[in-house]
């Protein structure tokens, strides 16, 4: 297992440097593409780093292959030739996740039980029938069949054996564990190729009550699934040649630009959907990635918003076309009816997109970011449930500033500031939500926090106006929509 992680982490970290012969990789790219941006020590990186030069027959005094820049990051200095003949020793192995083409696949696979009890086997069965409904709702994986599923129970799963005989890309597999009077359910996401475990998570309850969670459990995993399986598939795409990638693999691509909301990461991203687009016009969900870059463009006011919007309903139409059970596709019309100042149109489809999918976090979000005026406590609660159903969201800082404004529309202005700072401070988060929190803070009294975020908007877009905040917040008129405008007018917006 480990030398598999080892081997891994060789190929993913030789692939960027390989595919930019002669450009400085800085360590921050190789931390977001090998490691998916998670904290890694200085010493870690050099141990790869290591590992790749012996890979390639390199080492730490030649550096004829991989070389340092001190305090920056390495640069390949070899001269790199594309093969197209067979694998040799230190190209990307056959069986690497990267390898498969198409649609994502899972198996579900039966839970097995651990401890002196045996009374809960109905339990696991119920989970697992429950996980595998709610997987398919997701629409961009496929899930095998529980019948099929059923060949592993009472086995100590190995994934690669699940691959050679079910052909899936990914794994859930499951433990419940009884422990005087508390129940444990341990669940495992892996890789098929690679046994690399890319998620797990313990629940627990007290044996009487263990119903009353299954509903949090399966919302955990499916959200889970959403969030680590694109990173995975993304990461696998990036050390393929473009030639050998196909529409999903382009698509989980453009998903790792997608929600950075600046104008040249949404640009790759709607170059990727393009190509996604290109090789597989049928694809749904591509067609909604389209649509929400459009979308992106009008909102952050790219470029021609008219334009933008237009591009947004035509490929949002595309993807309901194709599949109107995608609550993607549905979220996504949900935000061109928004931007066009239909809130009771833009509701109704954000309703729909929880209703064909009840843990698709993001339709939750703003289903209550729409419902702002006037509705604090219903939206408050709406935007909570998506903030538990998806704690790692790449929109949470959304999430968080939409929380932050549904006080103020009962008057807390003090508690709206708090949240809505912790959202301006948040990684990814744009332009927009630090006009927000000097707004709120100017609301709360907090004139030097105002002053603060108030410059800091300026120093970013010092165009920005009141009337184009409003453009890209279209909130229907109430008290709520009146303290904000002035709140803008007062900062000088």
């Amino acid at each position: 297992m480990v030398r598999s992680i080892r081997r891994l982490v060789r190929i993913r970290l030789t692939a960027p440097l390989a595919s930019n012969p002669d450009r400085l990789v800085t360590k921050d790219e190789l931390v977001e593409r090998v490691w998916d941006a998670r904290f890694i020590s200085d010493s870690a990186i050099s141990t790869a780093v290591k590992e790749a030069r012996k890979a390639v027959g390199d080492d730490g005094a030649r550096q004829s292959i991989i070389r340092t820049v001190h305090g920056r990051g390495f640069r390949c200095v070899a001269e790199v030739r594309v093969r197209r003949d067979s694998p040799g020793e230190h190209e990307l192995p056959t069986d690497y996740p990267g390898g498969f083409q198409g649609r994502p696949s899972i198996a579900v696979l039966p839970f097995a039980s651990l401890g002196a009890e045996t009374g809960y086997a109905p339990l696991a069965d119920a989970l697992l029938a429950e996980i595998i409904s709610a997987i398919s709702r997701l629409r961009w994986i496929a899930v095998i069949a529980r019948g099929s599923s059923f060949r592993f129970r009472a086995q100590i799963p190995d994934p690669s054996a699940v691959r050679s005989a079910l052909g899936v890309r990914y794994v859930l597999a499951g433990l419940i564990e009884v422990a005087a009077k508390t129940l444990f359910v341990n669940v495992e996401l892996s890789e098929t190729a690679s046994d690399r475990v890319i998620w797990s998570e313990r629940f627990s309850a007290p044996i009487d009550g263990i119903h009353e969670i299954r509903s949090r459990i399966v919302a955990e995993i499916v959200t889970a699934l959403e969030i680590r399986i694109p990173m995975a598939e993304a990461s696998a795409a990036e050390i393929r040649p473009s030639s050998n990638l196909d529409a999903w693999a382009e698509f989980h691509l453009g998903l790792r630009h997608l929600y950075r909301f600046n104008r040249i990461d949404n640009s790759a991203a709607e170059a990727r959907f393009r190509k996604a687009i290109e090789k597989e016009p049928g694809l749904a969900r591509a067609h909604a990635g389209l649509s929400f870059t459009a979308f992106q463009s009008a909102f952050m006011h790219y470029g021609r918003d008219t334009d933008a919007m237009n591009l947004a309903r035509s490929a949002a139409d595309k993807s309901l076309e194709l599949d109107f059970l995608d609550p993607f596709a549905n979220y996504c019309m949900g935000r061109v009816q928004w931007l066009n100042g239909d809130l009771e149109q833009a509701i109704a489809w954000m309703s729909r997109s929880p209703d064909v999918s009840p843990n698709f976090a993001q339709g939750s979000y703003a289903k209550a970011l729409m419902m702002m005026n006037g509705e604090g406590a219903a939206a408050r609660a709406l935007n909570s449930n998506a903030m538990v159903l998806s704690p790692l969201d790449p929109l949470h800082y959304a999430m968080l500033a939409n929380q932050g404004n549904t006080h103020p529309c009962e008057g807390n202005f003090a508690e709206g500031a708090r949240w809505i700072d912790r959202a301006a401070k948040a990684p990814g988060t744009h332009y927009l939500i630090a006009m927000l929190a000097g707004a709120a803070h100017h609301l709360a009294g907090n004139d030097e926090n105002a002053r603060m975020w108030t410059d800091r908007v300026r120093q970013r877009r010092p165009d920005i106006t009141t009337e184009e905040y409003f453009r890209s917040f279209p909130y229907a008129e109430g008290q709520h929509n009146g303290r904000m405008w002035k709140a803008f007018r007062d900062l000088g917006f």
